[in-house]
């Protein structure tokens, strides 16, 4: 095999399997779960604790049925009781997963914030990694950067499910309302993460009426 060859390689991604669906599904679209030194079962968003580890899939339905039905147990080849509340410290662990990546980001200068600064961001040639707009930001300035941004990077991912007030606190200000991430593992590692926060969505009818009182006003 040539040197080009073996650089070409591309990494297999783990597969495991559900224990809901019995599907075998590559690791980044499961959720793993652990027992603790005392025997209690615990979510495991990073996958690293150590023992015996079972999987579900990332959505809430999955998780809730799991929990239900018991069927952890499969996994652990023994009896195990999971927390009721199992789905809700999964989406928990998972958005201060992804908050913790914008931090990161920023310390690392790969995440720029402030309107004028994603503007700038937007129109450099390099392709950014994903755009950041907080949930309770005004709606004109993310409408300003929404038609730029689909004019030079056509179908760039906007994170809009932090407030200003919990991006200002993981970026180390008061309030974040627009920001910008470059390409790089931290924005991988974010988008992984909110891919599996979308199984764990809930509608918010209030933020709905604002967009539908914006939209007719």
């Amino acid at each position: 095999m040539s040197r080009g060859a073996r650089h070409d390689r591309v990494k297999t991604p783990r597969e495991r399997r559900c224990v809901v669906s019995g599907q075998v599904r590559p690791e980044a679209e499961l959720l793993r779960v652990a027992l603790d030194p005392d025997g209690v079962l615990v979510p495991d968003v990073a996958a690293r604790l150590p023992g015996r580890g079972g999987w579900v899939s990332a959505d809430r339905a999955s998780v809730e049925k799991a929990v239900a039905k018991r069927l952890f147990s499969r996994a652990f080849e023994r009896q195990v009781e999971a927390p009721p509340d199992l789905a809700d410290r999964f989406e928990a662990l998972l958005e201060a997963r992804a908050l913790s990546l914008l931090g990161l980001a920023r310390r690392s200068g790969t995440l720029a914030s402030g309107f004028d600064a994603v503007r700038l961001g937007l129109k450099a040639k390099a392709r950014p990694g994903l755009r950041i707009e907080a949930s309770d930001g005004a709606r004109d300035g993310r409408e300003k950067l929404d038609r730029l941004a689909e004019a030079i990077h056509p179908g760039l991912l906007v994170v809009d499910r932090f407030s200003s007030d919990a991006l200002g606190a993981a970026l180390g200000r008061d309030r974040v309302v627009h920001a910008l991430m470059a390409e790089g593992s931290e924005a991988r590692g974010l988008r992984q993460t909110l891919q599996r926060l979308a199984g764990f969505a809930k509608p918010d009818p209030d933020r709905e009426d604002r967009r539908e009182g914006a939209e007719n006003g």
